[in-house]
């Protein structure tokens, strides 16, 4: 149910839901596993690359299956949890990606894939300042992230900060000379 008065709190516990149902999901897989419920295909690593050469062939249900097969070996697998986001978001479905994005960020709270594009589906979302920290966070461990200083610009002037916006677009195009200048109003750069 969404509240018309305050949708960003009704988003919030929308995801937090969802990452329950994940994070249960996932527990009922691994209890499955423990039960001699698995099969001898391999191991979460082996699952993960026939996700990843799947994904790189497009084909994307298949990839998804073995993504899962790795979070049934592999709980805590943070790659599984992003390549499922990267797949929701590129399938225009952000409240999965969103969700799957910070099961791979509970894994590990610095993981920059999942920082960055859970950034640019905050700014989506309107919520530009949450878009903010995240790209400081991911720019705390990555300093010379070009695009995360080009993204973080774009946002920082979306609420009016434009001289630490112009600050942080000037940054990204020092450290990758290829990106775009930026216009009055440049679109962040694209997923990773």
């Amino acid at each position: 149910m969404v509240d018309a008065r305050c949708p960003e709190r009704s988003s919030g516990r929308m995801v937090s839901r969802l990452l329950r149902a994940a994070l249960l999901a996932v527990g009922i897989l691994t209890v499955a596993s423990s039960c001699g419920a698995g099969s001898s295909a391999g191991t979460a690593s082996d699952a993960l690359s026939r996700g990843l050469q799947a994904h790189r062939a497009g084909r994307l249900d298949e990839a998804t299956v073995a993504y899962f097969e790795t979070l049934r070996r592999d709980p805590r697998n943070k790659f599984a949890y992003f390549d499922l986001g990267q797949i929701a978001h590129i399938s225009n479905r952000p409240v999965a990606a969103e969700s799957y994005y910070r099961l791979a960020l509970e894994v590990d709270p610095s993981f920059g894939p999942a920082l960055f594009n859970l950034a640019i589906l905050r700014v989506d979302a309107g919520a530009a300042q949450e878009a903010i920290d995240l790209y400081q966070t991911l720019l705390v461990a990555n300093p010379d992230y070009a695009a995360a200083h080009y993204n973080l610009g774009v946002a920082l002037r979306s609420i009016g900060k434009q001289r630490e916006g112009d600050e942080e677009l000037a940054r990204a195009l020092r450290l990758d000379p290829t990106l775009p200048p930026p216009a009055s109003a440049p679109a962040p750069a694209a997923t990773h």
